[in-house]
């Protein structure tokens, strides 16, 4: 018989799993517990459960997560992980410490079926959506290699969060159970390129994750040029339930990476204040990371502090944001790596 991969059951289905097997639900927090805060690989170090149900488990299922790769280190203590799934694939995140918080950027696909034209993840062929317990597994391993309690997890690597949104609300919930991860919901940014109807749902889950939109671009007919999927998710639907997210649950954040000649004009500057007029929100400003196989190129400093001291003049909380871990091309919009190219083409 076949063993299947305990990991994939969250805690409902666990807890069920117990009591079909005469068990109390207690023992469902147990497993969970030794899983995913105690990292636990094999049945054997659950010494808090009895030698008979131990034995049990371990003739009907497995405990299988991702294999880390490499591990690369930036200058700036930026770290990059690359994992193979239990399929062979390669995915990536990304961990950036700093004084006060401990953050991991985590993927949600496999490549990425919105295929952005400036981001080197939409060069990779999609292949598949990861499951909950893959997308939480980057973050108890980084947080297990780092020795380090993580603060925050973003879900901004490889893959569109709102088009696996189940398994993303999943990872959420595994994260943030306190016999999981135990990482507050309010420290975990959900990021979006404005999938209407996943920011929908997100909207009335019974999650408190907040809201980024990578916008990007402020003209909808270029914005629909670079990201092919804008076509059928309009700004003035994007903007409305962002408008919503901000005034029922948290402040949305309006990421804009800027790229040189595309968008990085005084006029677009001024496009994007009048866009947001109205917004409760924050807007990341990202200088664009460049990346050898694309063309894009980042702009001068000049050109960035002119567009970020226009902004100024706008109601919303600005931010620019200093990229990390450029050398291992771990910044946004690089998480692509050789070794996951070449998978993404096979």
């Amino acid at each position: 018989m076949r063993r299947r991969n305990i990991k994939r059951l969250r805690l409902e289905p666990l807890r069920e799993l117990m009591v079909t097997r005469g068990q109390t639900t207690y023992r469902a927090e147990q497993i969970f517990q030794w899983m995913w805060q105690k990292s636990a690989t094999d049945f054997a170090q659950m010494t808090n459960i009895s030698k008979p149900l131990r034995d049990s488990l371990s003739q009907s299922f497995t405990i299988r997560g991702l294999h880390t790769h490499t591990v690369r280190t930036a200058h700036d203590g930026a770290q990059k992980y690359v994992f193979r799934t239990t399929d062979r694939k390669y995915i990536e995140s990304v961990f950036i410490p700093e004084q006060k918080r401990k953050t991991v950027c985590v993927s949600t696909q496999i490549g990425c079926p919105v295929h952005c034209a400036f981001c080197a993840t939409g060069r990779m062929k999609f292949t598949r959506n990861l499951k909950a317990h893959e997308i939480a597994e980057q973050a108890r391993i980084v947080q297990q290699h780092t020795h380090t309690k993580l603060t925050n997890v973003v879900f901004m690597g490889m893959g569109e969060p709102l088009l696996n949104l189940h398994e993303t609300l999943g990872a959420i919930e595994i994260q943030s159970s306190p016999i999981g991860l135990s990482i507050s919901q309010r420290h975990t940014t959900v990021s979006t390129v404005g999938i209407v109807q996943g920011m929908h749902a997100l909207l009335n889950a019974p999650f408190k994750a907040k809201l980024a939109i990578s916008l990007n671009f402020a003209d909808e007919n270029l914005r629909n040029e670079m990201i092919p999927v804008a076509k059928k998710n309009p700004l003035k639907e994007i903007l409305r339930i962002a408008r919503e997210y901000s005034r029922t649950k948290s402040m949305v954040t309006f990421e804009y990476v800027m790229i040189k000649n595309l968008n990085d004009r005084l006029r677009d500057a001024r496009l994007l204040v009048t866009l947001l007029k109205g917004i409760p929100s924050k807007i990341n400003l990202i200088p664009y990371n460049e990346h050898p196989l694309l063309p894009y190129q980042r702009p001068s400093d000049k050109r960035i502090i002119e567009f970020y001291n226009h902004l100024l003049t706008a109601p919303q909380t600005i931010t620019l944001r200093k990229s990390r871990g450029q050398e291992i091309r771990a910044g946004c919009g690089q998480l692509a790596g050789r070794r996951a190219l070449e998978e993404g083409k096979k």
